[in-house]
């Protein structure tokens, strides 16, 4: 290789060439003039010229530079241009017939060229980057490659700095540039361990034409009206070549390491959509992260040079520090587990290797039984948050071998002790070690071949030719360096054995990894069963996708899901929901468990009962008069009667029918933008889109619905707006007195719950109140999401509007989860519905449902949640508040308590919604820990409605995250 070339190549810095030049040039040889900006370029000097009409690149580069390499990327660009899914600029001729002039400036040798321009912008200084934007980079290059594989030309056989056929020359050669003794040994292993690695796969690795340089800053992007990114265009093929095919994706891949927050697994969906169009084969996976940390080496290098000859250049100062993190999330992970990860993101796996006949490690115990104790996330062990006690999987292990002599931990079990609350990061639950608990002074023998050495955290690890065996708990006089044959004795355990098998030399695996490692883990550090000779590893969880493949084949899918493709949560505890692999979500949205998930209390409540009796609420039995009682002692005075159903949609639809007997009529006004229920009645009078995508087009003639008293984005704006809605009202009951219609009532929830908690105006229900009772009708307060404490300041919505109405349904936190709801009202209204005939419900105010819903408030009391609400409420809206003033998207607040909404919104002015960034902060939130949906017509409304015993931590842990997601976006 001609070293010397490369290095002069490498080290040449951007032409001078002035504004005055450039236009000269122009104007001469292409006739063209306008405005000139300067384009930032490592060794180019790029202007982008705007005519007024067109806008174009001058792209100007040293006259050392082959004009072969450039006509070879004309002759590329020329070859992809109309190829499907790729888009890229166009040469301009200049006036003498020529795409490439050779010129003297002033003494400076140099080549000028013309390409179109491509609108759009680099993402290259963004931060995070959503997995969409990782895998059209990866779909990209595919294409690119795909396209380029039957390309030829002679410019292509050339000497770039880049080709990472050269990484270790050149780095070898550049390594002097950086001053620190340390930071220059590690860039000298980095790139070493590379080439180890990449040596005997070079043979396999097929070559190709490359662009090399498919990255965030050469691929040009535009945000499309749902604000999603997709791909404009390619640019700068100034490192066109011949080289390995999978050098592309090295490159691509090494430069989404910038966005990857540290994690190496985040450019794992561009090596998916990459492989899946354009299939790479074995040798080049397994080459692949190799060629990535060789890339990042010879970037950091190529950068700290030109700074030393060019200190004034921005555009490379400005990428370094980019570059070294580049170099350090490459070099954070080990490359062998980096290999084992890429090869199961595509679907493969490196052949095993072959385990040796092993000898027993504990030839005393032949013959005695390990019982494996379950430490998983659905484990019988585990109640009321017993989990989060320091040292409970020991405690019970220790349980279980008092018991039967011998315990185990399982391998690859997700621990559920391990889960991580309020916590981003996905917690280390998967255990990549087994735990015995053995008799006292057992004595372990060695099971290979191997050579003894010790750790400085007191453990054994008997390094063998293929495996090494990690050893907690045994006591052993022999030396560190000292061989071992196999079935000697090694040394004697004090009853609690720790091991851990790798196969991998010079790894050290961790005891617990998470989930997302656990596949590549698991690769190096596999199960130790045929070592112990017993089955200790953890059944196999099942997968998610296809449980939720058969929920989508047989439950009715107008039935949603949260979430396109949602963890699966079997556990809950307190306001915190844990998946199968033993991450907590912050639950931030169910206002159904206002005591928290996996309450004792409710467990014993339900299964006391239950052992007692369940039936219908026709027979007689203490709990239903109690329940009954303790409900109208939470009502208003003159309020005595109840209806106990099983849900909100019943409570409501009673309410209507309850509203027809006792007014005579059949005409309902409700408001728009409000959700009611699923019952044939209850959809007749929500108007939520959201819900209900025809419901402005669908209502009976029955339903009146009336403006949506919105102060922050309905017709008429702020507190002052009262008078003009309830002129709304007062024009539809106009209109049915006109007719002759008799009105059975109004039907509103008191602080507007589908458009994420909205005060009502001030006095808009004592108004409209007074004229429906005025005619006859009665006035329903829907309290079914917004009441029951949740407010903190009030415990129905309606008194915030100091008013009383005729009847108030209620449910979702009555049960904490079990089906309850209830319908209160006096007992005129009540006894109208006997008219009718008797009302019946099956299941609603059954004994297990009265004793759920009469310990509920027994809770909520004893544990002061109504006070939580109130105190941790108000601390969350101010914190809420305080977003605005750093985040435009933030239009309002809304709410109190724990019933909030924060309103997005793309300009405060027109109140234009922000529907897709609410969609993108969901996902992104889901992500990081925390579970959270959107609501109103527009879906752009963050509705906060979690479990009423969220903490201060748990509420500042869910602003900081849409604090940091809202960045992204901006």
């Amino acid at each position: 290789m001609p070293l010397a070339t490369l290095i002069r190549r490498s080290s040449l810095p951007c032409p001078l060439v002035s504004l005055d030049q450039a236009r000269m040039l122009l104007a001469q040889h292409y006739g063209l003039g306008g405005t000139l900006k300067v384009l930032g370029s490592q060794q180019d000097c790029n202007l982008l010229l705007d005519t007024g009409e067109a806008r174009y690149v001058l792209k100007i580069c040293h006259g050392d530079y082959s004009p072969l390499e450039l006509d070879a990327q004309h002759a590329a660009l020329q070859h992809l241009a109309g190829q499907p899914g790729i888009c890229v600029p166009e040469v301009v001729t200049a006036g003498n017939g020529e795409t490439r002039l050779s010129l003297n400036l002033e003494g400076q040798a140099v080549h000028a060229r013309l390409l179109t321009f491509i609108d759009g912008q680099s993402l290259g200084h963004a931060g995070y980057l959503g997995h969409d934007v990782v895998t059209a980079l990866g779909e990209l290059c595919a294409l690119v490659d795909r396209a380029l594989q039957d390309f030829t030309h002679p410019g292509l056989e050339r000497v770039l700095q880049w080709d990472p056929r050269h990484a270790n020359a050149l780095a070898r050669h550049l390594l002097p540039v950086i001053d620190d003794t340390d930071e220059r040994a590690c860039l000298h292993e980095a790139v070493e361990q590379a080439r180890q690695r990449l040596v005997p796969l070079i043979p396999a690795l097929p070559l190709q034409a490359v662009h090399l340089d498919i990255t965030d800053h050469n691929v040009v992007w535009a945000r499309s009206p749902q604000r999603a990114w997709h791909v404009q265009g390619l640019i700068d093929f100034g490192d066109l070549l011949t080289t390995w095919r999978v050098a592309d994706l090295s490159v691509t891949c090494a430069a989404l390491l910038h966005h990857a927050g540290g994690d190496p697994l985040y450019i794992l969906p561009a090596i998916r959509a990459y492989h899946a169009i354009n299939p790479l084969c074995l040798e080049e996976l397994q080459a692949l992260w190799p060629l990535i940390v060789a890339r990042a080496t010879v970037l950091v290098l190529s950068s700290e040079q030109h700074v030393s000859i060019e200190p004034g250049n921005a555009y490379i100062q400005a990428n370094l520090d980019g570059e070294w993190s580049i170099f350090d999330v490459a070099t954070s992970m080990p490359m062998a587990l980096m290999e084992a990860a890429i090869l199961y993101a595509v679907g493969l796996e490196a052949p095993p290797k072959v385990q040796p006949a092993w000898r027993p490690l504990l030839p005393g115990l032949a013959g005695r039984g390990f019982c494996t104790v379950d430490l998983g996330v659905l484990s019988e062990h585990f109640e009321a948050g017993n989990w989060e006690q320091d040292g409970i999987d020991e405690r019970l292990l220790a349980q279980t071998a008092r018991q039967t002599g011998l315990a185990a931990s399982r391998y690859g079990e997700y621990r559920l002790s391990r889960t991580l609350p309020d916590c981003s990061r996905e917690p280390d639950t998967c255990a990549l070690h087994v735990e015995l608990h053995l008799p006292p002074d057992t004595v372990v023998h060695v099971p290979f071949t191997a050579t003894l050495r010790q750790t400085a955290d007191a453990a054994l690890v008997l390094v063998g030719e293929t495996f090494s065996l990690k050893l907690w708990g045994v006591a052993c006089d022999l030396p560190s360096g000292c061989p071992l044959a196999a079935g000697q004795v090694l040394g004697v355990s004090d009853g609690v054995l720790l091991l851990q098998l790798c196969s991998e030399a010079g790894i050290t695996p961790p005891l617990f990894t998470t989930p997302a490692w656990a596949p590549a883990w698991q690769q190096l550090s596999p199960s130790p069963a045929a070592l112990l000779g017993f089955d200790c590893n953890a059944p196999a969880l099942q997968d998610a996708a296809v449980l939720l493949a058969r929920r989508d084949a047989s439950f009715a899918r107008s039935q949603k899901h949260y979430y396109q493709a949602p963890p699966q949560i079997e556990r809950g505890w307190r306001n915190h929901l844990i998946d199968m692999q033993g991450r907590s979500y912050l639950d931030m949205l169910n206002n159904v468990a206002v005591l928290g998930h996996g309450h004792p209390r409710m467990a014993r409540e339900a299964a006391r009962q239950w052992s007692l009796l369940n039936t219908n609420s026709r027979f007689h039995y203490a709990a239903i008069a109690e329940f009954s009682e303790r409900l109208l002692e939470r009502a208003p005075a003159g309020m005595d009667r109840v209806f106990l159903v099983n849900s909100g949609t019943e409570a409501n639809d009673l309410a209507i029918r309850l509203a027809w007997a006792y007014s005579g009529g059949r005409d309902m006004l409700s408001v728009l933008e409000a959700y009611h229920g699923w019952s044939v009645a209850t959809d007749a009078i929500s108007t939520s889109i959201a819900d209900n995508p025809q419901a402005l087009t669908t209502r009976p003639d029955w339903v009146h619905p009336v403006t949506a008293p919105n102060t922050y984005r309905g017709p008429f704006r702020g507190p002052e707006s009262t008078a003009d809605y309830v002129r709304h009202v007062d024009e539809t009951l106009a209109t049915l007195d006109g007719q002759g219609r008799q009105v059975a009532g109004f039907i509103c929830e008191p602080v507007y719950g589908n458009a994420g908690g909205i005060s009502l105006p001030p006095g808009y229900l004592q108004q409209v109140y007074g004229q429906i009772r005025q005619r006859g009708g009665v006035c329903i307060a829907d309290e079914v999401q917004v009441g029951y404490g949740r407010l903190g300041e009030y415990f129905w919505g309606f008194e915030e509007q100091g008013v009383v109405p005729d009847i108030i349904t209620l449910a979702k936190g009555m049960g904490n989860g079990h089906p309850l709801g209830a319908v209160i009202t006096r007992r005129e209204i009540a006894e109208a519905l006997e008219a009718e005939g008797y009302f019946f419900s099956s299941s609603g105010g059954s004994p297990v449902s009265c004793r759920i819903g009469l310990a509920v408030l027994d809770v909520m009391a004893q544990e002061k949640l109504w006070d939580n609400a109130r105190i941790v409420g108000g601390h969350f809206k101010a914190r809420l508040e305080a977003l605005a003033d750093k985040h435009p998207l933030v239009g309002a607040v809304h709410g109190m308590g724990f019933y909030l909404g924060v309103e997005l919104v793309r300009d405060r002015q027109t109140l234009e919604p922000a529907s897709e960034e609410t969609a993108y902060l969901c996902e992104r939130l889901r992500e990081l820990g925390i579970f959270m949906q959107p609501t109103g017509d527009y879906l752009n409304i963050l509705k906060i409605k979690p479990p009423m015993c969220t903490t201060a931590q748990s509420v500042d842990f869910f602003v900081d995250s849409v604090s940091k997601v809202l960045r992204e976006l901006e």
